[in-house]
């Protein structure tokens, strides 16, 4: 686990270096949007969009995991279709090449023969990421890949992301939105049992410096397996008034039945990992979803990181109807091994009972508790 753990971070890292690239080029980036449409359209927005950088990290993250791994190869998924239409028309199968000239040349039809900007981007795509992390050597977990699988979510909360705002202030150490919501998430489960084991949330833009305007990321990792958790992160401490983060189109029935637990500390932020890498550095106690509004890549990686701190995520509907029943011991978790019957596209791994992510179990029960006491029963 700790070859694969070196092999997945450094991904992450080169993943956030071409989010941060495709960034930093404006007339680049005006280049590399597509609209979804279809079954692979998400239909909580109006516009849901696909970029290049999306697809690029999407399939640089299959290519450098599932060359050190080959077990793997055939069970690193993602959000994205790898085809993309360039301006002309055409529709290219994006890819990483045996070569970096080989990869250039390919990203220059996507690129409607801008040669500069796909020449920077393959330079990128290729280049070797050296991790100086002691806390790596320190992961001795055994378990062998031929049970693993992985989600990716090359670029999560896609829509801030591409309107770029870098910005936002944060309220109460939370960003409502802005980039700093854009993440890369990495998430690894056992094939069988569909349970969350590795997590890796990259945050691309972290930090900008000054004056160059260029951006640094950061990482987070948990490790979650048998009676064994590791985590870059520290347990967040139980805070004395706890608070709830919420998407801002969460239903209005759900936020005035929390806001009898949390009163006015209901915060409320873009993109679903980044709520949950909230509950995770400890900035909110709990994050809830009552629509099936995430997927399986949104939530894998957080999920194993939130198991890492002795929390986890469970699924809102039926850990409510669970709880409705007397039956509150084993509350049912997210899974990520099994698509829904009789869906299609990206649908077909939709968390489609909602959530609740939380550290703590006392949070996991108060808001259920306060949610199965409510008249409504819509969520």
């Amino acid at each position: 686990m700790a070859a694969l753990l070196k092999s997945l971070l450094a991904a992450s890292e080169k993943a956030a270096r071409i989010a941060q690239l495709c960034r930093q080029e404006e007339a680049l980036f005006s280049l590399l949007i597509e609209e979804k449409t279809g079954v692979d359209k998400n239909k909580k927005f109006l516009q849901d969009f696909k970029t290049l950088a999306d697809v690029l990290i999407q399939e640089v993250i299959k290519h450098d995991v599932g060359k050190k791994f080959p077990e793997l190869q055939d069970h690193i998924r993602g959000e994205e279709s790898n085809k993309f239409e360039n301006g002309l028309g055409e529709t290219v199968v994006v890819q990483v090449c045996p070569t970096q000239e080989g990869t250039a040349a390919l990203l220059q039809k996507v690129l409607d023969r801008k040669q500069t900007a796909a020449e920077l981007l393959a330079a990128t795509v290729h280049q070797e990421v050296v991790l100086s992390d002691p806390s790596l050597e320190e992961v001795s977990v055994m378990v062998s890949p031929e049970n693993l699988a992985v989600w990716i979510d090359p670029i999560d909360s896609t829509n801030q992301y591409i309107r770029g705002c870098g910005n936002v202030q944060p309220v109460d150490g939370i960003f409502p939105s802005g980039l700093r919501s854009a993440l890369v998430l990495i998430g690894v489960y056992d094939r069988q049992s569909g349970q969350p084991i590795l997590g890796i949330i990259n945050e691309p833009f972290f930090q900008e410096e000054l004056p160059t305007h260029r951006w640094q990321s950061r990482y987070h990792w948990g490790l979650s397996y048998g009676s064994t958790n590791l985590c870059s992160l520290s347990r967040p401490p139980l805070q004395p008034s706890p608070r709830v983060v919420l998407s801002s189109n969460e239903k209005e029935a759900l936020q005035k039945t929390l806001a009898a637990l949390y009163g006015e500390r209901l915060c409320f932020a873009s993109g679903a990992g980044y709520k949950m890498l909230c509950v995770a550095l400890g900035l909110a106690d709990a994050y809830v979803l009552s629509e099936g509004s995430t997927f399986k890549w949104d939530s894998c990686g957080p999920h194993a990181i939130l198991r890492a701190l002795g929390g986890g995520m469970v699924d809102l509907s039926g850990a409510l109807q669970a709880w409705r029943a007397g039956q509150r011991k084993q509350l049912p978790e997210l899974t990520y091994n099994k698509p829904i019957e009789g869906s299609l596209g990206a649908e077909r791994w939709a968390n489609q009972g909602g959530l609740v992510a939380y550290v703590y179990h006392e949070h996991l029960e108060a808001v259920l508790a306060t949610l199965a006491a409510s008249a409504d029963d819509t969520f």
